[in-house]
């Protein structure tokens, strides 16, 4: 018998049979992981498997490379607290779909630690969207296509303002002047997070990580961007056109 005790958060629950559920967590310590709950789609418990929520996980199989079985606890439940935010509910539910691509059993704990705090800080008028910028190129750096925002590609000056659609590396704005229809903007938050981002810097991180997302990342698995998270990003924007 094999197992293994964790915390993860729901990245998915779909219904197995008439009364089980298939649960898929992003864990601590095991990565992307799945297992059977039964029971999980009664009325009582179908809520503690809300997408996003935080679970203590106690995972069975008799073979390592079953399926196995999750018993479970509810630990915290994000999806409570931004059912009245659109945005933020959407946003929810696009970082737990992007995390799906993850590998399956590969432990990735920086990854997990990411989503948990992205997870405990949406809603509200905060920059929480900064956040699910930095989760994007969070995930894009684990799975191998990360961005090189530390220097400029040339060489030279620091005054890093671009990023190069092929090499994924930042150009400063002096290099990067003559071409600047070509490359993409790369707002100041994401060289030091203690700026505060602005909502046009927050749209600009959107269109560099939604860039790389689409043409390395998916591409890769040869899949589309999910819907999801264009759905979210109209929503957010709707939140920002009405509060300004």
């Amino acid at each position: 018998m094999h197992d293994w005790q964790d915390t993860g958060i729901v990245l998915s629950a779909r219904l197995f049979g008439e009364t089980d559920v298939i649960l898929e967590c992003l864990t601590t310590d095991h990565g992307r992981a799945a297992g059977l709950v039964k029971g999980g789609a009664s009325r009582k418990r179908r809520a503690d498997f809300e997408v996003g929520n935080h679970l203590s996980l106690h995972w069975r199989a008799r073979l390592q490379d079953q399926l196995g079985s999750f018993a479970v606890e509810s630990l915290h439940t994000p999806s409570a607290h931004v059912l009245d935010d659109r945005a933020a509910l959407l946003a929810l539910q696009y970082v737990c779909t992007l995390s799906r691509v993850l590998p399956e059993r590969e432990p990735k704990a920086n990854v997990y630690e990411a989503l948990a705090v992205l997870t405990r800080s949406l809603g509200g008028e905060g920059a929480w969207p900064a956040l699910v910028v930095r989760y994007e190129l969070g995930v894009l750096a684990s799975m191998g296509y990360g961005l090189d925002l530390s220097e400029c590609a040339g060489g030279g000056d620091d005054d890093l303002a671009y990023v190069s659609p092929r090499t994924g590396r930042a150009v400063s704005r002096d290099q990067g002047r003559p071409y600047h229809d070509k490359l993409l903007p790369l707002p100041p938050f994401l060289l030091a997070s203690q700026i505060a981002p602005t909502p046009e810097d927050i749209e600009a991180g959107f269109q560099l990580s939604g860039f790389f997302l689409g043409r390395r990342l998916y591409a890769s698995v040869h899949q589309p961007i999910p819907d999801i998270r264009h759905s979210f990003l109209q929503a957010w924007q709707e939140k920002t056109a009405a509060s300004s």
